[in-house]
C-alpha cells in the first residue's frame, strides 16, 4: 500500500493514455481510476505551489527543446504523484515508461530499461525508495552523465563497457523521502513535496468526479465525502463510486441520506477514519496506556506491517493531532481519547503532552 502504481515496465505515448479516458471506462473501478486523473497541469486540482513550480519546468524544458530536469514527488499516497508523472508526459508530449521501484532488484534491470529510452522520453518509478542499491548506484551516474557502466565478464577478467543513453527525465515517487540515499536525492532538479487536500479543494475534485460517473450530488453531500476522505483524493474518488453504488441499488434515497448510510456501511466516521485507524488509536491506548510505544510493537498488535502503519496510517493521524511522534515513540494525543469516548488515564494524559517530534 505504500505505492500508487503496482505496473512494471509499461510504455504509453500521452496520446495513447487520453485514449483510455471514455465514458465505458467509468464501468469499473480501475477504469474510473484512470477515468478520473487529469490529462493537463490546468485540470489538476489542488497542489497550486508543486502546479506552478512544474509548470515553470516544463515550459522552460520545452522552449529550450531539452528533457527537463529530474523531478521527485513526495508524499502520502494517493495524493496524485502517479498522475503528474503522466502529466509530465503530457505536457512535455513525450512518450512515458512506467515501473516500480521493487521491481528492479539488480543494476541488470534498469540497466535493460535506461538503455532502451528514446530521446526526451520520461521514466517513471514508483516506490523509487525500494529500488535495489546497486539499481540506485547505477542511477547516479544515469542521471547525471545520461551514461551507465556495464560489467561484462566475472572476477578478475570483467571489464567495465560504458553506454551512453539518450537524454531522458525521471520522475521519481516516493512516500518516504528520508529514507533515499543522499546521492540519489540530489540529483533530482525538482523536488515536489505534496500534501494533503483541505476540504474545499476535494470539493471541486468530487464535483468533477460526479460529473464523469453521471451523478447528481447536492453541495451537502459532496461536502460530507469530503471531510470524510482524510485529505486525499484517491480515497475522495473511492467513496463517491461506493455513493454512486448505494443510490443504484436505493434510487429513491435522498443523496445526503445516501452518503451517510454508505460511509456507515463502510465504517468511515465523521473524521474520515476507518477501521484500521480507529484499531490503532484502540490499541494505543487500551493497551499501551496511550504510550509513548514503538512502531514495531504497535503494528504487531494491531496485526499489520509496520511500513503501512508508518506510510499509509500514521501520516493522516498525527496530521489530525490524533498521534505525536516522539523521540520515546507514538503517544495518544487527548483527541485521541475522546474520539474514542475513553477519559484519559493520569499516566495516559501525562504521556499525551506535545513533545519535540521525531523524524
Amino acid at each position: 500500500m505504500s505505492g500508487e502504481h503496482d505496473a512494471t515496465n509499461q510504455s504509453a505515448t500521452p496520446s495513447a493514455a487520453s485514449e483510455v479516458l471514455h465514458p465505458g471506462a467509468l464501468d469499473d473501478d480501475a477504469g474510473a481510476d484512470q477515468a478520473f486523473r487529469p490529462q493537463s497541469l490546468d485540470e489538476f486540482v489542488g497542489q497550486r505551489r508543486v502546479r506552478d513550480q512544474l509548470d515553470l519546468l516544463l515550459r522552460a524544458a520545452k522552449a529550450r527543446s531539452r528533457a527537463a530536469d529530474h523531478i521527485l514527488l513526495a508524499g502520502p499516497p494517493g495524493l496524485g504523484k502517479t498522475t503528474l508523472a503522466m502529466i509530465v508526459a503530457h505536457e512535455l508530449d513525450r512518450p512515458l515508461r512506467l515501473t516500480s521501484g521493487p521491481t528492479i532488484t539488480h543494476a541488470g534491470d534498469l540497466a535493460a530499461i535506461l538503455s532502451s529510452l528514446t530521446e526526451g522520453e520520461v521514466l517513471f518509478i514508483d516506490e523509487i525508495h525500494r529500488i535495489a542499491k546497486p539499481a540506485a548506484e547505477m542511477l547516479y551516474l544515469a542521471m547525471e552523465d545520461f551514461r551507465v557502466d556495464v560489467m561484462v565478464g566475472k572476477g578478475p577478467g570483467a571489464t567495465s563497457i560504458p553506454l551512453e543513453l539518450a537524454p531522458f527525465t525521471l520522475v521519481g515517487a516516493t512516500t518516504r523521502s528520508g529514507v533515499l540515499p543522499s546521492p540519489l536525492r540530489d540529483r533530482f532538479g525538482f523536488t515536489a513535496n505534496m500534501e494533503f487536500y483541505p476540504p474545499a479543494e476535494l470539493e471541486h475534485l468530487l464535483q468533477r468526479s460526479a460529473r464523469l460517473l453521471e451523478l447528481q450530488l447536492p453541495q451537502p453531500a459532496i461536502a460530507e465525502i469530503a471531510l470524510r476522505s482524510r485529505g486525499t483524493p484517491r480515497i475522495a474518488n473511492r467513496l463517491i463510486r461506493r455513493v454512486r453504488d448505494y443510490l443504484v441499488v436505493h434510487p429513491d434515497h435522498d443523496p445526503v441520506d445516501a452518503v451517510r448510510a454508505t460511509l456507515a456501511l463502510y465504517e468511515v466516521d465523521e473524521l474520515g477514519l476507518d477501521r484500521l485507524d480507529r484499531e490503532v488509536l484502540r490499541v494505543l491506548i487500551t493497551q499501551f496506556g496511550g504510550g509513548p510505544v514503538g512502531l514495531g510493537p504497535l503494528a504487531m498488535s494491531v496485526g499489520e506491517e509496520a511500513e503501512t502503519l508508518e506510510s499509509v496510517v500514521e501520516p493522516f493521524l498525527v496530521r489530525s493531532g490524533l498521534i505525536l511522534r516522539t523521540p520515546r515513540g507514538r503517544v495518544a494525543a487527548p483527541g485521541a481519547w475522546r474520539h474514542l469516548g475513553i477519559a484519559p488515564s493520569a499516566t495516559g494524559a501525562e504521556h499525551s503532552q506535545p513533545t519535540l517530534l521525531d523524524d
